[in-house]
């Protein structure tokens, strides 16, 4: 098996990455949303820039680093540190298949979007459901700090509680 590839998204890779989103929903349930319309939650029009993860010539793996749209991290970070929103952006859309899982994606993943962060300027926050343990776990080790607690709305009127975090300064 070759080591996993981590690469900026191509307009090719969208099927490949609904479908790893569309399995990573069905074994772990995230996300809680848009895997009605996978592709287009992938494209949003929010998304700055993206990066997918590959094994094996399949793509097992995904994140996004996105314009604010109301999420409380933003609010909460800035809120804490005085910075305007528009050197703020949210990393999300990030999921990894199970089966890609010990290939250290979700990591790479990861600093890719923080480094992309850094490149801009731009500060990263993002929220994560709590009862996604191992997701929290990758975050604390990457050094993002928690700033607070919120509830992870979506649906019609559902939500779930949710830790807010923000990456290491640069």
């Amino acid at each position: 098996m070759k080591p996993a590839i981590v690469r900026p998204f191509e307009s090719a890779d969208l099927a490949g990455a609904a479908a790893a989103l569309t399995e990573v929903h069905s074994t772990d349930g995230y996300p809680v949303e848009g895997v009605d319309r996978p592709e287009a939650w992938l494209r949003s029009d929010d998304v700055i820039a993206a990066w997918v993860g590959e094994l094996d010539g399949a793509i097992v793996g995904h994140v996004a680093v996105m314009r604010p749209h109301g999420e409380d991290a933003v609010s909460l970070w800035t809120q804490q540190s005085g910075d305007k929103e528009d050197r703020i952006a949210v990393l999300a859309r990030l999921f990894v298949v199970k089966a890609a899982r010990k290939h250290a994606v979700g990591e790479r993943l990861m600093k890719a979007a923080m480094d992309y962060g850094r490149e801009h300027g731009i500060r990263l926050v993002l929220d994560v459901m709590t009862k996604d343990t191992a997701a929290i776990r990758l975050y604390e080790r990457l050094g993002w700090r928690e700033i607070g607690r919120t509830s992870h709305r979506y649906g019609s009127g559902q939500s779930t509680d949710a830790v807010c975090f923000v990456a290491p300064q640069a």
